[in-house]
């Protein structure tokens, strides 16, 4: 691999190193030149540039990345596609990662090109969670150094050790005076804890806090076609002695280990009976916060070994005290987690249309207002709600858009700028919405394709959370932000809408390419105006 500073003439096939403006756009680094980008270039006035040239035995950095991720993923897992030097590894179902952290440190060290991060080991994912990234340093790596990493990669793989749909029963014992209540705060919390993992409670039954009590309960619960039993005492379990693990005995149980290097969940009682898991729960499993009931029940219900050794040492990271927001295995996944995202489309149409000289929103195109060709094009595509933004002329919008199925909100701000409407549209996007595609109302000659093509190039989880239409290298509209940028652009000002935004996460974008300026062309003046209505006449488009 040479880098070099070479006239631009001279630089067909190589990889720009620093990203440059030109006219209609901007050339990213990592871009292979062609002949199109060096024309870009020369326009822009460029003689020389720095660029990269790979020799004989370097491997371009996205297939590199891919080469390695795929050799690393295991059962369980799947690879995204590589970009821009990095390839993720995603868990294809819920259960704990399973990785030997010794082998993932030994292919880091392979070589400073290549670097892998992941989860930590039995971290509990769902479906679709980030488990790992390949991320290659510089342009290329040696075929060397990738062909080790891919061997050492296949001998350990890191896979994800699904959730089995196990059956449980619960025993909780009572002291006299005891609450009728706490029992029902104690199924709730199991229950809440078994439905991220499959787990089910098919038998329950409460005892006095008495070792032939439990041992009886315990005798009933066996019969059961629970696979794992829970034993809550109405006192914490204090020695192997105590009343919980003597009934496990008495009933023909063996105590496996007592006690966890996890706090809190110190308390924590692991027996076996009839080829059956008990565990005596610690107190803290009242509560629906992480605690060291989770790790071993995690592992339980992914089949993984769980003994004397393996729960020792689960001390390392095993302060929970001033950690209760770490992830617990998630809750019920939603349905943009497990299908396509949810998208709403924004409009703006609240602008006073001062370079025209009169409201083009509502300047007719083949028989409707420019402002209802954008709104119907967003209608045939999947995203819900369509929210439109309205503020000068609100009234007469609202007409040109009548029978359509659209959400109405009105900025009251529109003369401070466009930054304003597009607050006022973010903030009408439903909280079950994962991102919203800006439009505006005056492109009338974007269509279906445009967006459908944008919403599906959209992929947070794979580095994709903002997605831009491009042509011609030149960026224009729609524009898809993920979620988490919406307190962003709640923060924004005057009259350039989010191109600060987009300059400050460059790195996030998506650039989408179409083969048509639609997705350039919106009509500010009269002359834009008259040209479009010389156009050819309209197409509905896919």
């Amino acid at each position: 691999m040479r880098f070099e500073i070479l006239p631009v003439g001279e630089t067909q096939g190589a990889i720009l190193v620093h990203s440059r403006r030109v006219p209609d756009g901007v050339l990213k680094k990592g871009s292979v030149l062609t002949h199109d980008a060096i024309g870009r270039l020369v326009a822009a006035g460029v003689d020389k540039i720095s660029v990269v040239k790979l020799e004989p035995g370097d491997v371009g950095e996205d297939e590199a990345a891919r080469r390695l991720a795929e050799a690393l993923a295991g059962s369980g897992v799947r690879v995204g596609p590589a970009f821009t030097g990095r390839a993720n590894l995603y868990a294809q179902q819920a259960g704990v990662v399973v990785l030997d952290p010794a082998a993932v440190d030994a292919i880091n060290l392979i070589d400073d090109a290549l670097t892998v991060a992941t989860l930590a080991p039995y971290a509990a994912v769902a479906p679709q969670d980030m488990i790992a990234t390949v991320k290659v340093i510089p342009y290329a790596a040696s075929e060397s150094a990738v062909a080790c990493a891919v061997s050492a990669a296949q001998r350990t793989p890191v896979g994800v050790a699904a959730f089995r749909p196990l059956k449980t029963a619960l025993i909780a014992t009572r002291l006299p005076g005891q609450k009728a209540k706490l029992f029902d705060k104690i199924r709730s919390a199991l229950t809440a804890r078994l439905a991220p993992l499959g787990g089910t409670l098919v038998h329950e039954k409460q005892c006095a806090h008495e070792t032939a009590e439990v041992a009886q309960a315990l005798k009933d619960a066996a019969i059961t076609n629970a696979d794992i039993l829970f034993v809550l005492g109405a006192s914490a379990i204090a020695d192997r002695r105590d009343v919980v693990p003597a009934g496990i005995v008495a009933a023909g149980g063996k105590i496996v280990h007592f006690g966890m290097p996890v706090d809190p969940g110190n308390l924590l009682l692991l027996a076996r009976m009839q080829e059956k898991w008990i565990i005596g729960l610690p107190g803290c499993a009242r509560s629906p916060k992480l605690n060291g009931f989770d790790f071993v029940l995690q592992r339980l219900f992914a089949g993984l070994p769980v003994g004397r050794a393996d729960i020792m040492g689960m001390g390392v990271g095993g302060l929970l005290k001033e950690t209760s927001s770490r992830g617990q295995p998630r809750r019920t996944e939603t349905p943009a987690q497990n299908g396509p995202p949810r998208i709403a489309a924004v409009i703006l149409a609240a602008g006073m249309s001062s370079r025209m000289g009169r409201n083009k929103l509502l300047a007719e195109w083949h028989g409707k207002p420019l402002v209802r060709h954008v709104v119907e094009a967003a209608l045939v595509s999947d995203a819900r709600p369509v929210i439109v933004v309205t503020g000068h002329a609100a009234s007469r919008t609202k007409e040109a858009l009548s029978g359509l199925d659209v959400r109405f909100v009105h900025n009251p701000d529109y003369a401070d700028g466009l930054s304003t409407s597009l607050k006022a549209g973010i903030g009408e996007v439903p909280e079950d919405c994962d991102g919203a595609l800006v439009l505006l109302g005056d492109m009338p000659q974007i269509r279906p394709k445009h967006i459908a093509g944008i919403i599906g190039s959209f992929a947070p989880r794979e580095g994709r959370p903002i997605c831009v239409a491009v042509s011609h290298g030149k960026r224009g509209h729609p524009v898809l932000w993920g979620r988490r940028f919406f307190s962003y652009i709640a923060s924004l000002s005057g009259d350039i809408g989010a191109r600060k935004l987009l300059a400050a996460h460059e790195g996030e974008i998506h650039e989408m390419d179409f083969d048509d300026d639609a997705v350039l062309n919106d009509i500010d003046t009269p002359e834009a105006l008259e040209a479009l209505l010389r156009s050819m006449p309209d197409e509905t488009g896919t």
